[in-house]
C-alpha cells in the first residue's frame, strides 16, 4: 500500500476555524479571455489557444510553491478522477478532455480549469471556515493573470462569462459543512430550506447534480451581479453561522440524558462496524464515517483524529483507492480494501 499522505490534498489534511462542521471553503473566479468564444461555442483551434496561452500563466504562480500545468488529454483516466475526488477539477473536467488543462499550485489549495464551462476558473480551496482568506488569494492570482491576459468585461455587467448567473463578478463562493446532527434530529431540510430563500444554493458532496451523501453539503452563492465580492462573502458567512448555531443546539440535543444512550449506541454500533467489516462500499463508508466523526467530536469516541475521518471520506473513493493501493480494482475488490484502509487508519 501506498503512504496515504501522498495522495491528498492540503486542505483535506489539515483543520481550520470551526473545523468540526466546515470541512472547507473555496473561492471559484470565471473568467473569459476577450474576443474569443466560450468554450461551448469555440472551435476547436480557438480552444487550443486558450489552453497555450494558459500555459504560460503557470510561472505567475510559481510564489505558492510548487507548480504543475496538466493536459488533460495526457492525464490517465484514473489520475483524473483523483483530480475529481480531491475537488481540484468538476467531473465534466474530467470527461471531454481535448484543449482542456489545469494549473495546480500550493499543495493542491490553488486549481485553474482551463476551457471547463469558461476559459478560465481560478479555485482557491482552504481547510475549515477561511472565505476571506482564501479570497484575497484569488484575488491576489486573478490581478496576475490580468496583468498579463485581456478578460472578456463590460463596464456595467462586469466579467462576462458562459452561464448568465455567474455574469458581474465570477465569484462563486462555498462551504462544505458536515451536518450530521442535523440529520439526526430531522431538521437538515428544514435549516437548508430556509438559507436557500436567502439566495444560496444547496448542493451534495460533489457539487451540481451530486447527492449529500455522509450529511455533507455545499452552500454558496447564486447571484455575482450586482454585489460586490466582499458583500457576497459577508453573506454566506452570516448564514453559514445560521447553519452551525443549528447543527451545535441539535448535537446538544443528541448528548440530553434522555438522547444520550441512544445518541452513543448509533455512533459506537457505526465505529463497530468500520472497525471490523471485512467489505464496504462507499456510500455505506460516508454514513458510517459521518457518524464517527460526530461521536468524535461530541466526545464519545475516544482516541480518533477528526482529520483522519476528513481524510477517509476522500481517501475511500474509487480512484482515491485504487491509487492508494497502487493497482486498478474490480467493485468487489474495492469493497474489500475499502474496509481494509479503514480499519488501518482508524487504528
Amino acid at each position: 500500500m501506498k503512504d496515504v499522505s501522498q495522495a491528498m490534498s492540503a486542505w483535506m489534511r489539515g483543520s481550520g476555524p470551526q473545523g468540526d462542521i466546515v470541512l472547507g471553503s473555496r473561492i471559484r473566479l470565471a473568467r473569459n479571455l476577450k474576443g474569443i468564444p466560450f468554450p461551448g461555442a469555440a472551435n476547436r483551434e480557438q480552444l487550443k489557444h486558450v489552453l497555450q496561452v494558459s500555459e504560460s500563466l503557470a510561472p505567475l504562480l510559481e510564489g505558492y510553491g510548487e507548480v504543475r500545468f496538466l493536459k488533460m488529454a495526457e492525464v490517465e483516466s484514473l489520475e483524473r478522477q483523483i483530480l475529481v475526488e480531491q475537488h481540484l477539477i468538476s467531473p465534466d473536467h474530467a470527461q471531454n478532455t481535448i484543449a482542456k488543462g489545469v494549473i495546480l499550485g500550493k499543495h493542491d489549495e490553488i486549481s485553474v480549469m482551463i476551457n471547463e464551462e469558461d476559459h478560465l476558473r481560478i479555485q482557491v480551496l482552504h481547510p475549515g471556515l477561511q472565505l476571506e482568506a482564501a479570497w484575497e488569494l484569488a484575488d491576489e492570482i486573478d490581478d496576475r493573470f490580468e496583468a498579463k491576459l485581456d478578460f472578456a468585461f463590460d463596464q456595467h455587467l462586469g466579467y462576462l462569462t458562459a452561464c448568465p448567473t455567474n455574469v458581474g463578478t465570477g465569484l462563486r463562493a462555498s462551504v462544505m459543512l458536515h451536518l450530521p446532527g442535523l440529520q439526526l434530529v430531522n431538521q437538515v431540510g428544514q435549516v437548508l430550506g430556509a438559507v436557500s430563500k436567502f439566495g444560496l444554493a444547496v448542493r451534495g458532496l460533489y457539487g451540481e447534480g451530486s447527492e449529500a451523501h455522509g450529511n455533507i453539503y455545499q452552500l454558496s452563492n447564486q447571484a455575482t451581479l450586482g454585489l460586490s465580492e466582499e458583500a457576497i462573502i459577508e453573506r454566506l458567512n452570516r448564514l453559514t453561522a445560521q447553519i452551525l448555531q443549528g447543527e451545535r443546539q441539535a448535537r446538544e440535543f443528541l448528548m440530553k440524558d434522555k438522547n444520550r444512550l441512544a445518541t452513543e449506541d448509533r455512533l459506537y454500533r457505526s465505529y463497530g462496524i468500520l472497525t471490523h467489516a471485512r467489505t464496504m462500499t462507499t456510500q455505506e463508508a460516508l454514513s458510517l464515517l459521518s457518524d464517527v466523526k460526530l461521536g468524535v467530536e461530541l466526545g464519545i469516541i475516544p482516541n480518533v483524529d477528526p482529520n483522519v475521518l476528513k481524510q477517509l471520506i476522500v481517501l475511500t473513493r474509487a480512484a482515491h483507492l485504487q491509487r492508494v493501493m497502487g493497482q486498478e480494482l474490480p467493485p468487489h475488490e474495492r469493497d474489500r480494501l475499502r474496509a481494509s484502509l479503514i480499519r488501518d487508519m482508524l487504528k
